[in-house]
């Protein structure tokens, strides 16, 4: 069963965990000092927020449960000629996914991923500096974001 996912990027932590919270009813499920997400069952999403997007609206996407989802996701966007930008298993969130990204003809970022596990940091890039933040297609090539290695070949140029 797929779930939808927002990010949202925000000025302010606690004051985004206070306005959503009170919004969705319920304290986030993972709270970080730069990001918090809830997992909603009503309305089934994957709703996030932090401080390393840009303000507002980051990117959409489609959670799935297993990779059989995932297959049939990434197929049926391959089987309607749309460029996938596949980033494989990746740390990213604070988890370990598996994901790829597509942009709809508006220009809007989509993220199709399944969640493997729980991550202590939030990308795997920060393994290698401290500063990195996630590749997605709106962060690409900005400052501290998305830094090139054969996993990212692409996605930074």
């Amino acid at each position: 069963m797929k779930r939808m996912h927002i990010h949202v990027g925000v000025k302010s932590i606690d004051e985004g965990i206070k306005f959503y919270s009170a919004l969705f009813g319920a304290a986030p499920s993972k709270s970080k000092e730069d990001y918090a997400k809830w997992m909603l069952d009503d309305p089934r999403i994957n709703f996030a927020i932090s401080t390393r997007a840009k303000q507002g609206v980051d990117h959409l996407g489609l959670q799935v449960e297993d990779d059989i989802e995932l297959e049939e996701l990434h197929q049926r966007l391959q089987d309607a000629d749309m460029a996938i930008f596949d980033e494989g298993d990746t740390v990213c969130c604070y988890a370990r996914s598996s994901k790829a990204w597509v942009k709809d003809p508006s220009g809007v970022a989509w993220e199709s991923f399944k969640t493997m596990a729980d991550a202590q940091l939030f990308s795997e890039e920060e393994a290698k500096s401290e500063e990195a933040a996630c590749c997605t297609p709106e962060t690409k090539g900005k400052p501290n974001c998305c830094v090139p290695s054969e996993k990212t070949a692409g996605c930074c140029d």
